[in-house]
């Protein structure tokens, strides 16, 4: 009995012996793959393949000149195979896309949140220390046709389609985190749903009418001697004496210039991005992003500007565009040189004649005069 557990113990030796002398088999993987978690080994090869590396939570900065840069780069990357034959279709991973969302939702709509806040606290402090801008003297009464029905058309189109798309994009940009907290995820969904709609329905609207604008005053915002002074003088609120116009301002005329300039600017980088094959990638996509959004942005600010003054911040002025007609005190105090004109050219209807213009009592025209006084 003891010499059979003796022999059964000295084999068990000799097997150990054996077996610890096998060299181990290596696992039939590729190279940079372990056996223990081949998954996750796999996509962080595919990411280093695909020139992304890994997402930065604490660098989340976008810059342009970084964007150029990977676009650059990005066409010495070597791509996958793929059956769809399209732009980015052999990158399996696009992990800069987190690093573009996390930018988009901290630094471009914070950025965009601050300028429009500050915008509304200069109209407001300028409103509570200057007030409306009279006229000195106060309205006539007396008229002078200042824009053609087609002109106003072309004005009040190319406004309306800009307030919707300014209103649905801020919702886009901005509404998360202001509007889910008053609305709810559910509401807020659908709200943001009928924006996009909204907002890429309107956009090439946006184009015509800007055309339009274009075609019919952009004769008359030429640059023109005079309206350097006016410039110079602040539009009269900086410093002593008149600050002389024509029939527009430099105000007006640098207002109107932004307009069409940025305006297309904001057309063809907002028709890139809602047509994306066309061939411009991830890294085109995103830098049209940047340039639609400040772009936009700024053009919302300075038009917060715009509408102030062209309604409750200067006596007279919105009824320009209201009717077509504007009150000739209004005329000779902001735009001198044109006024000038009408009234050599003998261009001014009578507060009663353009009573009747508008389907009213001649005897409404001087209660009308009074409340404007």
């Amino acid at each position: 009995m003891l010499s059979l557990v003796l022999t059964l113990a000295f084999g068990l030796q000799l097997s150990s012996a054996d077996a610890s002398n096998i060299p181990p088999q290596k696992p039939n993987v590729p190279d940079g793959v372990s056996a223990l978690n081949p998954g996750s080994d796999l996509w962080r090869e595919v990411r280093r393949r695909d020139g992304v590396g890994e997402f930065n939570e604490v660098n989340q900065g976008v810059l342009v000149k970084d964007l150029l840069s990977e676009i650059q780069r990005s066409r010495q990357v070597p791509q996958g195979i793929s059956q769809v034959n399209q732009v980015d279709s052999g990158v399996m991973i696009n992990a800069k896309g987190r690093r573009w969302a996390a930018f988009r939702m901290t630094t471009l709509a914070s950025y965009s949140g601050i300028a429009l806040a500050a915008i509304f606290v200069i109209i407001i402090t300028f409103y509570v220390v200057r007030g409306k801008v009279p006229i000195e003297g106060g309205l006539s009464g007396n008229m002078v046709k200042r824009f053609t029905d087609y002109e106003r058309i072309t004005h009040w189109t190319l406004a309306v389609v800009f307030l919707l798309l300014a209103i649905t994009g801020l919702i886009l940009l901005l509404g998360r985190p202001l509007l889910i907290p008053l609305f709810g995820k559910e509401a807020f969904a659908l709200l943001a749903s009928a924006s996009k709609e909204g907002h890429n329905l309107f956009g090439p609207l946006f184009l015509v009418s800007l055309i339009m604008m274009l075609i019919s005053f952009a004769r008359r915002n030429i640059y023109e001697k005079g309206d350097l002074t006016w410039l110079l003088k602040g539009g009269g609120l900086i410093g002593k004496g008149h600050a002389s116009g024509g029939f527009f301002n430099m105000g007006e005329k640098t207002w109107y210039w932004m307009v069409i300039l940025i305006g297309l600017v904001i057309s063809i980088s907002g028709l890139i991005l809602v047509s994306p094959n066309f061939g411009q990638g991830r890294l085109i996509m995103e830098l049209m992003h940047i340039v639609h959004a400040v772009s936009a942005m700024i053009l919302i600010v300075v038009s917060v500007g715009h509408m102030y003054l062209g309604s409750i911040g200067s006596e007279g002025a919105l009824e320009g565009m209201k009717t077509g007609y504007v009150d000739i005190n209004w005329a000779d105090a902001h735009h001198d040189r044109w006024g000038k004109h009408c009234h050599e050219e003998d261009l001014i209807v009578s507060a009663e004649e353009y009573a009747r213009m508008q389907g009213q009592p001649a005897d409404s025209a001087e209660p009308a005069m009074e409340q404007g006084k």
